[in-house]
């Protein structure tokens, strides 16, 4: 053993492939955007005494684009996870499932209110959905690192 702190080597550390970078950063950002926008931004706002009419005209503005990029993101953590674990995880994968179904909310989302359903009843629980599937999809394992 070397009395130098600097000359000794640390264990190996395998690198970080890129489609988990992606699959992590995309989930940062969508799940945490979900959850900070709607249990924190927004009852902050109100706890400052922001005017009822201007919050909902911010939550009606900042949701559906927070969703819209939701979906983007989810697309690219179904693409990640098709390169890992091939074309068959998209359907047989618990995080495929997941995602399938978060992307089918937030088309639900905006085709909702053309289809008939009741508008704010059921964007809220769109949204709520999507930000429950993304907190049971932080829990699963990163593809790739496993």
């Amino acid at each position: 053993m070397s009395r130098f702190a600097i000359s000794e080597s640390a264990p190996p550390r395998p690198p970080l492939r890129a489609g988990a970078i992606s699959w992590r950063l995309a989930q940062t950002f969508w799940v945490g955007g979900l959850w900070l926008l709607y249990f924190v931004l927004l009852p902050a706002l109100e706890h400052y005494g922001l005017a009822p009419l201007l919050l909902e005209d911010i939550s009606a503005s900042l949701i559906p684009l927070l969703l819209g990029f939701a979906g983007f993101c989810v697309l690219l953590q179904k693409l990640v996870l098709m390169q890992l674990r091939g074309l068959r995880s998209l359907w047989a994968d618990f995080r495929g499932q997941l995602l399938l179904a978060v992307l089918l909310l937030v088309v639900g989302f905006f085709a909702g209110p053309w289809l008939g359903f009741a508008g704010a009843s059921w964007q809220l629980f769109c949204y709520m959905a999507v930000a429950a599937c993304g907190l049971v999809l932080v829990l699963q394992p990163v593809p790739g690192e496993h």
